[in-house]
């Protein structure tokens, strides 16, 4: 077969359209199974070899990352700050001809690793969204040969991509020290088994006290969930009432806005309220939320750019943390000083 074939020389000869062709070759689309095995016998008969499949081939690559997205964490593919660093990560590797495989460590009645499945589907790289300290079998992975990349974890040994949590609890604060002009404090932090969370408490002390704050007022929640700032809220509100809170996620801070407004306090004139995210639905809350915004688009671009170096230059040095810029968005939830 001549090696310059297409699909549009193949859909010619086989009198389709080259959509057909393109859904059968890569298993997209609805196409009947008459039409299926006639396009799949072709091209076995011919010889022919998707371009995807002959790079392959080629490279000896598989142009295959691996996600870890760890239930185990109780953060599901339905949070929107995750999975749409995720879908940003996915759309920057696309483009560079890579596709995404969730790893999974059950198929059928086969138990296996992480690395099991990495090797048995041959990927170049894996990417941890989000991982649970407690599962060994990360571990495993990030101590083995394949090249690693997180936007959550930080492990010795695991490149991680992650917001500057001190420079936004340093604007969060110097925000309510010189604009809000408010004295009475209080954060909610969000589970202590969190990095990111527990670096912007360590924060919020140090960058707290040092601009004469009293930071005393601290609530760990159980969860990431609006739920969970509710009851956060709840717990807080029975030890004092402050005047600004600031929350470690926008999830966190919706939910203890919601029983703030129950409780029959006006936001802000009562209590004023910082989030941490800038999720879609923040600005849409009444009242609207502020909040530090993390850049979700730059954060899994850099990942996914990060990760195809390490597959492609193996031997390059590459930084294990790298912190991408955030920035203060004001909204409703605040009211600053006459």
């Amino acid at each position: 077969m001549n090696d310059r074939k297409n699909i549009y020389m193949i859909a010619k000869e086989l009198h389709l359209s080259p959509s057909t062709i393109s859904k059968v070759l890569n298993r997209t689309g609805s196409v009947s199974q008459k039409t299926r095995d006639r396009v799949l016998t072709y091209i076995q008969t011919v010889g022919y070899v998707p371009q995807s499949s002959a790079r392959k081939l080629k490279s000896k690559r598989s142009y295959t990352i691996g996600v870890v997205f760890t239930e185990e964490s109780n953060v599901g593919l339905e949070h929107s700050f995750f999975s749409s660093i995720l879908q940003h990560f996915k759309t920057y590797l696309e483009k560079q001809g890579y596709e995404l495989a969730f790893i999974v460590t059950k198929l059928g009645e086969h138990q296996m690793s992480y690395y099991e499945w990495c090797l048995n589907k041959r990927v170049d790289g894996i990417y941890i969204v989000v991982g649970n300290y407690s599962d060994q079998g990360l571990y495993e992975l990030v101590g083995k040969e394949i090249p690693c990349i997180s936007t959550d974890m930080i492990l010795p040994g695991l490149h991680t991509v992650i917001s500057d949590n001190a420079q936004g609890i340093s604007l969060a604060l110097e925000y309510v020290k010189s604009r809000i002009r408010k004295d009475k404090i209080a954060l909610i932090a969000g589970p202590e088994s969190s990095k990111a969370f527990h670096e912007r408490v360590m924060y919020f002390h140090q960058f707290g006290q040092a601009l004469g704050f009293d930071t005393k007022h601290v609530v760990y929640t159980e969860s990431f969930g609006f739920t969970s700032g509710y009851q956060a809220m709840q717990q807080l509100l029975e030890r004092c009432q402050p005047e600004v809170v600031l929350v470690n996620s926008d999830d966190l801070a919706l939910g203890a806005l919601k029983c703030t407004q129950e409780r029959g306090l006006r936001v802000p004139d009562d209590i004023q309220f910082i989030g941490f995210d800038d999720i879609a639905f923040a600005k849409h809350f009444t009242p609207s939320l502020t909040t530090i915004k993390q850049d979700r688009k730059l954060l899994g671009e850099t990942a996914a750019s990060l990760l195809i170096h390490m597959i492609e230059h193996p031997d390059a040095v590459v930084q294990e943390i790298t912190k991408c810029p955030v920035s203060l968005i004001i909204r409703e939830s605040t009211k600053e000083a006459l």
